[in-house]
């Protein structure tokens, strides 16, 4: 039964293995896209603001997901030159970031005796 599992599995991540492979070729492929739009510095200090914020957070185990699909957002939409968003992305980012770090200030939760 073992063996049977253990085939199993290996089969499983071997299969998953090639689709992410796959994922990657086209990834590359995709990133020979044109040279970055420019952005304005207040959106280009934001954004820098944001990754320092988010690697601070990141670095002590206190990111929330929410500050990291954030910056994940205003990089992307600093690849495409869109300040707006930009500068409203990275300020969610560094604002989810600081509030993660903040959490870790907070008394533990103590339950039972």
């Amino acid at each position: 039964m073992s063996k049977v599992l253990l085939a199993l599995t290996s089969a499983v991540l071997l299969g998953l293995s090639g689709c992410a492979d796959m994922n990657a070729k086209q990834s590359t492929s995709q990133s020979s896209a044109p040279a970055k739009a420019t952005l304005s510095a207040e959106a280009q200090a934001a954004l820098s603001t944001a990754q320092a914020d988010v690697k601070a957070a990141k670095a002590k185990n206190a990111l929330w997901t929410t500050a990291d699909n954030a910056l994940k957002a205003a990089e992307e939409a600093a690849a495409t030159g869109d300040n707006a968003t930009v500068l409203k992305q990275a300020k969610l980012a560094s604002d989810q970031a600081q509030k993660g770090l903040a959490q870790l200030n907070y008394p533990m939760l103590k339950v039972g005796d």
